[in-house]
């Protein structure tokens, strides 16, 4: 008002003629500043960033308003176009070609061109087929508008054979007793033979008729499996014996886009929770009897229903959640375990948490046209109690083991609708290891020392819940 107010006093005291063109020559001003408008807001890519593993590359422009895309694949060699509308080649995104790694599993390199006024191109060099997904996310958190490029492979691999061709737990030769147990192991094609070390599923019809459809001693662990197994070193051509391999699915929480919470130190928890992760795979497959599926290996971001299908897809007898908790009180501390609710959180804290987790998908990133909801809503209803029990006998005994280690937040298993633990025939919990945002737990999170007592402590829960709830023999679902 201080500005409006004197020219309008001293305008009562001018001609007429004189205001007139004051008048014309102020909407003449405001005229123009309409006019550029449009360019003064025109498209800026504020973050390029790309996140390569075996399961998919993704790429994420981070900018600062929605951006309209084409795009189109061209084959002989394979490449991925896309064309960017409103946008101008700005140096922020000439980084991304420097961000492209060696290592890429699939993208060679990108280049990036201002292929037409206002219209900016990139041109992804291949290194095999990929199915694209190129999609926007609304601002969510830190983050603003985000045009996200998903490549995945055009012929994923079968998700039980990557299982056994990355399986280190097959440790033991069978060299010795292979000429005595042909009848147990199909001859595969030439291309597909394994070295000395692997061990070849059995036969399932061979395999029932010899054995039957018996459960596991955890001890001996010398009872039938259907669909996978080891020949210990006594088995004999008279007296064959399978052992029933146990497969555990381990699920990083968050990753790629998503960082999770973060503590005060600068710890995220996408990388805490993946270094314990790891530590456990590796004591779980130094057990002659099991076998682990990482549902991330890396850094990246993997959908809150793709984590459970990727669980389903190798017949997981137990998947476990790994995550750091997190609260806006710098005091709060202590590891709980979690299982799915069927009517509601077991607390206020455990709703809210499980809200929380929920959101991931918004965070990380998922294409809503793909997302199956259809799916979510059936894994929801097919839930069952029994999945529920087992989940609860899991939690307990792997509870009580961390509460040996550490201070724990709640001394029972808490419940709660988390969308990670819907595998409605997989005992299913959710660990949250420690509060990140404890300064003194951060540090406890971030050391190796206590990094390897946790893995250990859910290994003793584990191996407790399985001589207990001796796995089923099962078949192969795909």
């Amino acid at each position: 008002m201080s500005r409006i107010t004197p020219i309008c006093s001293e305008s009562v005291t001018q001609p007429a003629s004189r205001v007139r063109r004051t008048i014309i020559k102020a909407g003449g001003t405001l005229l123009l500043s309409v006019l550029a408008t449009p360019a003064a807001q025109a498209a800026k890519i504020l973050a390029v960033r790309v996140w390569p593993a075996e399961d998919y590359t993704r790429v994420t422009l981070e900018n600062d308003t929605e951006l309209v895309t084409n795009f189109f694949t061209v084959k002989n060699p394979e490449r991925l176009v896309v064309d960017i509308e409103g946008l101008e080649l700005n140096p922020t995104l000439k980084e991304l070609v420097a961000k492209i790694q060696p290592n890429d599993p699939y993208i060679k390199q990108v280049r990036v061109g201002q292929n037409k006024p206002n219209i900016v191109r990139l041109v992804f060099d291949l290194k095999e087929e990929v199915s694209p997904q190129v999609f926007t996310l609304q601002p969510v958190g830190n983050y603003k508008h985000r045009l996200v490029f998903d490549l995945y492979p055009a012929n994923p691999p079968d998700p039980i054979a990557a299982l056994i061709e990355k399986g280190e737990w097959q440790k033991d030769s069978v060299a010795q007793v292979a000429p005595t147990t042909p009848n147990l192991k199909p001859e595969l094609p030439a291309s597909r033979q394994p070295d000395t070390r692997q061990v070849q599923k059995p036969d399932t019809k061979i395999a029932e008729k010899i054995t039957g459809d018996k459960s596991v001693d955890i001890n001996s662990m010398a009872s039938a499996d259907k669909h996978s197994g080891q020949v210990p070193e006594n088995a004999t051509d008279k007296n064959p014996v399978i052992t029933r391999m146990i497969t555990i699915a381990i699920d990083p929480g968050h990753g790629g886009e998503d960082p999770g919470a973060t503590g005060r130190g600068g710890s995220r928890e996408k990388d805490v929770v993946l270094a314990i992760a790891k530590r456990l795979k590796a004591k779980i497959e130094q057990q002659p009897n099991m076998r682990v599926m990482l549902t991330r290996d890396a850094d990246y971001f993997v959908p809150l229903n793709v984590r459970v299908q990727k669980a389903r897809a190798v017949q997981a007898d137990l998947f476990m959640s790994v995550h750091a908790d997190a609260f806006v009180n710098a005091s709060a501390r202590g590891s709980s375990v979690f299982i799915l609710s069927e009517k509601g959180a077991s607390s206020t804290a455990a709703r809210w948490l499980a809200d929380k987790e929920n959101a991931a998908d918004l965070i990380g990133g998922v294409n809503i046209k793909t997302h199956d909801k259809q799916l979510a809503s059936v894994l929801l209803d097919l839930s069952t109690t029994a999945q529920i029990n087992d989940s609860l006998k899991l939690g307990k005994v792997v509870l009580n083991e961390i509460g040996g280690i550490n201070r724990l937040h709640k001394g029972a298993v808490e419940q709660a609708g988390f969308a990670v633990l819907k595998a409605p025939d997989i005992p299913s919990i959710l660990i949250e290891t420690a509060f990140i945002s404890n300064p003194e737990e951060e540090a406890r999170l971030t050391d190796d020392s206590y990094q390897d007592q946790l893995a250990e402590a859910v290994l003793k829960g584990v191996k407790k819940y399985f001589a207990k709830n001796p796995p089923l023999a099962k078949n192969r679902m795909t």
